[in-house]
């Protein structure tokens, strides 16, 4: 059993996004393996060290004040700042006092701005899955409209990995660099890596059985699930059916988000309110039954980092329609997606609209489709699986730390200071 040191700064099961992605990791790798988490937990949620008995967890209250302003607080995490002091803190004691990790694995943040505390210390470690940074296509601009002032900070994200000391350290350093999709490797490509895997950022408990939906006669049914934000697609699914008037289907939107009343006057100036219809947020449940009734999945996001919404409709068993672009197209394969290049919004509506036209009229590629997406899924995005790859990769890399003469917990001069 692997001695692991985990570094989650956010780890809440009972939360969601980056949180709860911490949550799924540390519990799994629990399950194999001996861990030790270093986390932080929010005031007044319910901390780490009850949500994982049984495990040994070092945690610190966030700091007073750091947790408001939420969007701006998930954009640039300023408590991650006296998170990395902290637990390089405690590791440096932890190690002059004898103890020793085979290796250390963090998970989270997401986003490739926030250095290691484990970087030149002289424990093997693995960074990720890391994703983001991706910017919109230069012709959506317009589509877009103004952003949060904030969000231009994550400019300055490719100008520290090309010059900030310590990021390029946790890249350089890592003994494997865990990407959510191809594209982190481009965006590393100025950082000498040791090695790059793919995988996403989190996975899936099971997969549903294989539906049958050769039975099925009336309207062709889409279906699109997530936030109504501008990137995700949602605007340009409903500008695409507007010019495939001809085909018999109807639309299914499940989720909310700032940009659901510009898609409901979309849908009204166009004269589609007969074929579209918004269901808002669903609970989980709900979700599957719209997968279960749906027919194809469309998902044109042009800025999605991760591939876990195309995950879940390749477990029902449904063909897709996705951007070539982030983590929706490394997600799927050619046999299970038709997948879109994207230049411009009025171009990805026709690229959309023909997709559409094309699976909505051959029910026999749509089966063959679907089928290949639950296969494509089952081989690729279980947990099981995932932690299969992750023994392996643990493995590998104690092996050349042995080979090399780098022991784990040996003291090594470091690379960084903090």
């Amino acid at each position: 059993m692997t001695k692991l040191l985990l570094v989650a700064p956010t780890c809440n099961g009972e939360d969601v996004g980056e949180a709860w992605v911490a949550h799924q990791w540390a519990r799994r790798l629990g399950e194999r393996h001996d861990v030790t988490l270093l986390t932080y937990h929010k005031r007044g949620a319910t901390p780490a060290s009850r949500q994982l008995p049984g495990m040994r967890v070092v945690e610190w209250i966030e700091p007073p004040l750091f947790g408001r302003a939420e969007r701006l607080n998930s954009i640039l995490k300023p408590a991650y700042i006296p998170f990395y002091v902290r637990a390089r803190r405690w590791i440096r004691t932890a190690l002059a006092a004898g103890e020793t990790f085979d290796i250390t694995h963090q998970p989270v943040p997401v986003a490739m701005r926030y250095p290691t505390p484990v970087a030149g210390l002289g424990i093997p470690y693995i960074i990720g899955p890391v994703g983001g940074g991706l910017d919109s296509p230069a012709g959506f601009a317009a589509d877009e409209g103004r952003q949060p002032w904030f969000m231009a900070l994550r400019g300055l994200d490719t100008y520290r990995r090309r010059w900030d000391p310590l990021l390029r350290a946790t890249y350089s350093g890592a003994d494997c660099v865990l990407g959510i999709a191809g594209y982190v490797k481009e965006q590393l490509q100025d950082i000498p890596l040791r090695r790059f895997e793919v995988m996403s950022e989190t996975g899936l408990d099971e997969v549903p059985a294989p539906i049958d939906r050769s039975g099925r006669t009336g309207p062709v049914r889409l279906l699109y699930v997530g936030r109504l934000v501008r990137t995700k697609g949602a605007r340009d699914i409903i500008r695409a059916l507007s010019l495939i008037r001809d085909v018999p289907l109807t639309f299914d939107v499940v989720g909310d988000g700032p940009e659901r009343a510009a898609c409901e006057a979309l849908v009204a100036s166009c004269g589609l309110s007969d074929k579209v219809t918004f269901h808002g947020w669903r609970s989980k449940a709900e979700v599957s039954d719209f997968y279960r009734a749906a027919d194809i999945f469309v998902f044109p996001s042009y800025r999605e980092p991760g591939g876990n919404v195309a995950l879940e409709a390749m477990g029902f068993s449904l063909p897709l329609i996705v951007v070539d672009r982030g983590g929706p197209g490394s997600a799927t394969s050619e046999a299970c997606a038709i997948k879109l290049s994207v230049s411009t919004p009025e171009i990805l509506a026709q690229d959309v609209a023909r997709a559409i036209r094309t699976l909505a009229s051959n029910n026999g590629l749509r089966l063959r489709m679907g089928a290949a997406a639950h296969a494509h899924v089952t081989d690729t995005a279980l947990w099981s699986a995932k932690l299969d790859r992750m023994d392996v990769l643990y493995t590998d890399i104690l092996s050349h730390a042995a080979k090399t003469g780098a022991m784990p917990g040996s003291a090594q001069p470091a690379r960084i200071t903090a």
